[in-house]
């Protein structure tokens, strides 16, 4: 097995003049994140054909150059089950490595298997098993060990031969459209995730309009203070204690208290500024309060949503793609409110291939449904 540890930006430099002009790289990260809001990058992999480079950030600084190959529009990145090392990314330099290629995704879209994991990837298509080695190991301690570089090296140097495969499959099948337009998807989620957090709470399609807007000052002043301290915005306020404060909208102490969803060492501290959003709702125009959360699907809606998860596991089977990377259940949900008369959004991922390809059948699949 080839790898280097690069520990030095003369060490990156070299590591990084030999990547330079490669068409394609495959990449890795080792990160910790078990008490913070943001995950800490500990390593850096990088490969291209039989050698790994495994940069330690803990190390090096000049990192303009990493940057630049990162986001070099003729060098495709080659990762698997990115969207954790996207976040690494964009916290530790300020970029997401573009274009990419997610080579779970492209297995599913090559009818291979839904949500397969690199050991089981690697197993699928090389035959190789391997050791879960490092697993739970400490990535942040230093210095790393032999074992560890070796585990390391691995996640990027069976990542290329197995590419590879999954390569000509996709040239063989007109499908490398698919993952690169996976890859672009994989970076708006990304994205998306930042954006209204508080619609995505559990038992917020319940709320009023002003309850809505309550839950919404809540949630952003938590997610403020969460990457202030870099803790869990759980840490700060957990989801059900967001919920339910929303929902009763109280307007004193003795009131917020009385609802028993704060630990008191956070009630001390915070209770006046929970009450704060909860006011600052109040006191928006009723114009500019967001708009409810659609209510969950009534009974035919279901029954129709049943039929149509059906219709859409046909279309997979025709298509030898995984269903679960066809459609989510929750574009077939918007498919069926659609179909009931709902004013909807199309969401982007629905254009480019899947747009004639499953959106169309899927539709027609539910004329005039009620």
């Amino acid at each position: 097995m080839n790898w280097t540890l690069v520990e030095s930006d003369e060490a990156l430099a070299q590591a990084l003049e030999t990547l330079s002009g490669a068409t394609e790289v495959a990449v890795d990260t080792e990160f910790m994140r078990r008490n913070s809001y943001y995950p800490h990058v500990a390593l850096l992999q990088l490969c291209t054909d039989d050698h790994a480079w495994l940069i330690d950030p803990l190390k090096v600084s000049e990192l303009e150059s990493l940057r630049t190959l990162m986001t070099d529009p003729k060098c495709l990145k080659i990762l698997h089950s990115c969207s954790e090392d996207l976040e690494v990314f964009r916290y530790w330099l300020g970029i997401v490595p573009t274009p990419l290629v997610d080579t779970q995704r492209a297995t599913a879209l090559l009818g291979k298997g839904f949500g397969l994991g690199y050991r089981a990837l690697i197993e699928l298509l090389l035959g190789v098993e391997l050791d879960k080695g490092e697993t739970r190991s400490d990535w942040l301690k230093r210095p790393l060990s032999e074992s560890q570089c070796h585990y390391a090296a691995l996640d990027v140097l069976e990542l290329v031969p197995a590419w590879k495969i999954l390569r000509e499959l996709a040239e063989s099948q007109s499908r490398m459209d698919w993952i690169l337009a996976e890859g672009e998807e994989a970076i708006r989620l990304l994205i998306d995730r930042d954006k209204d957090v508080y619609r995505r709470l559990k038992s917020a399609s319940r709320l009023s309009p002003l309850q809505l807007e309550a839950l919404r000052q809540i949630c952003e002043w938590r997610e403020g203070v969460a990457r202030s301290v870099d803790k869990p915005r759980g840490w700060i306020v957990d989801d059900k204690a967001c919920i339910a404060i929303a929902q009763a909208m109280p307007g004193e102490p003795d009131a917020l208290a009385e609802l028993d969803v704060l630990p008191s060492s956070v009630l001390r501290k915070q209770g006046e500024t929970l009450l704060g959003c909860v006011r600052a709702a109040q006191e928006l125009p009723v114009a500019e309060l967001p708009v409810a959360l659609p209510a969950p699907l009534a009974t035919p809606q279901r029954n129709l949503l049943k039929a149509l998860r059906q219709f859409a596991r046909g279309v997979a089977e025709d298509m030898n793609v995984a269903p679960e990377i066809l459609i989510s259940t929750a574009d077939l949900e918007l498919i069926v409110r659609e179909a009931s008369g709902a004013d909807i959004v199309e969401p982007q991922r629905w254009q480019g291939w899947r747009a004639d390809a499953v959106i169309a059948p899927l539709r027609a699949f539910l004329p005039g449904a009620a």
